[in-house]
């Protein structure tokens, strides 16, 4: 990935970056071939060029906010690549990343060749999907994509049809580890912290605050059901950038990631609840199982809070992107808003959400045997649900021997 020049571009910056910025600009279609960029050192970052960028982020999936940060250079640097226009490897240190990575992945998926999540970045993973495919067709199992690797792309058909492999996979893994929170691993990631609060509302309530108060009620609840809650950080630290929160979430091995934050709009006009996981149908991303759990925490959510349904959405921030277990962040309300800054400064409101949060949980990794109704299930009910689950299940297991004796 080319190196970005400025940590942050934004309207009125001019010269050799943004010039820089227009070429990438140019080769995605957001900016019109007539765009001037004869002269590199006097490039506007104007009202044309933002409006460009507003449309670059709008597409793929990310924070619309006109400026050009690490995450848009990272995904607009990539959209110039299609598969074969560059030799791909595994770098540790500094992973690939593009529109070819992205579509190296679906062609191995599609041929069977497990690579994680379509995300467009070349991690370790995708090296050994690599490797296995050259393995496989007699090549050198050596993980650079080059001309022969190619060649034999070329002469395979598609081996799995009929939907998603991708989704397949997700769900054979939720399945797999049985019906039970106890022994799993949920990381809790609290908006902000140290010293970033956030969101701050009319009468102090700052985003940060309630979002840990929040992790902490998870994290109780959680423990009672024998599950793991990890933080990213205290109330007093600040857990990094949304790349630096990912890795640390994949480094513990987590099962699934929730982020927690609230939002705000000028003019008091947004308020609700929203709620967010990976997507980008475009590029053939999804995390079916991020989407499923992003659905029942909204529902919970809005059920138990009274909170405007402000629906789920598919984005590619890289919180959502970067982790290699499903990821979802929930919006849980506007502290611009009055009425939902007083809802979230009353501490039931808060027993409310991670109630909705711990019981949507549980309703994830019940499957096909949830039957619940949203909003009026509790732990305890989930308790006895599971527990009638397993005297069932043992009663089947031991009614034939029983029989046979």
């Amino acid at each position: 990935m080319t190196s970005q020049p400025v940590d942050v571009l934004r309207p009125g910056d001019r010269g050799p970056a943004v010039a820089d910025v227009c070429d990438r600009l140019l080769q995605s279609g957001d900016l019109p071939p007539s765009f001037d960029l004869d002269d590199r050192e006097t490039v506007v970052y104007d009202k044309v060029v933002e409006q460009a960028v507003r449309a670059f982020q709008q597409r793929r999936g990310l924070i619309v906010d006109g400026v050009i940060g690490p995450s848009t250079f990272a995904v607009l640097d990539g959209a110039r690549w299609q598969l074969g226009d560059r030799v791909l490897r595994y770098v540790p240190d500094r992973p690939l990343e593009g529109d070819d990575v992205g579509q190296l992945q679906k062609r191995l998926l599609s041929l069977g060749f497990t690579v994680g999540k379509i995300d467009g970045i070349h991690g370790a993973e995708t090296d050994a999907a690599v490797r296995a495919f050259q393995t496989g067709v007699g090549l050198t199992a050596d993980g650079t994509v080059g001309p022969e690797t190619m060649r034999a792309f070329e002469g395979l058909r598609r081996s799995i049809r009929g939907g998603s492999a991708t989704a397949l996979r997700e769900r054979e893994e939720l399945r797999q580890g049985g019906p039970n929170l106890a022994g799993r691993t949920i990381l809790i990631d609290p908006g902000h912290g140290g010293a970033d609060c956030g969101v701050v509302a009319e009468d102090g309530l700052t985003e940060a605050g309630i979002a840990l108060a929040i992790a902490t009620r998870i994290e109780g609840r959680l423990s009672a059901h024998g599950a793991n809650a990890v933080f990213t950080h205290t109330g007093r630290t600040d857990a990094g950038t949304e790349e630096e929160r990912a890795s640390f979430a994949n480094s513990c091995g987590a099962d699934l990631v929730l982020s927690l934050h609230s939002d705000h709009s000028t003019g008091m006009a947004g308020h609700g609840a929203a709620t967010f996981f990976y997507g980008h149908s475009d590029e053939g991303g999804w995390s079916t199982i991020g989407e499923r759990f992003a659905d029942l925490v909204l529902r919970e959510v809005v059920a138990r809070t009274g909170l405007t349904d402000c629906r789920s959405h598919a984005r590619t921030w890289p919180l959502l992107r970067r982790t290699r277990m499903p990821a979802v962040r929930l919006d849980f309300g506007y502290l611009s808003h009055p009425d939902d800054a007083a809802l979230l400064a009353q501490p039931a409101t808060l027993d409310r959400i991670a109630e909705g949060i711990v019981v949507a949980l549980q309703r994830m990794y019940l499957g096909d045997a949830d039957t619940g109704h949203t909003g009026v299930l509790r732990l305890t009910d989930l308790r006895r649900h599971l527990e009638a689950m397993r005297a069932e299940k043992a009663s089947d297991t031991s009614g034939p021997s029983a029989a046979e004796g």
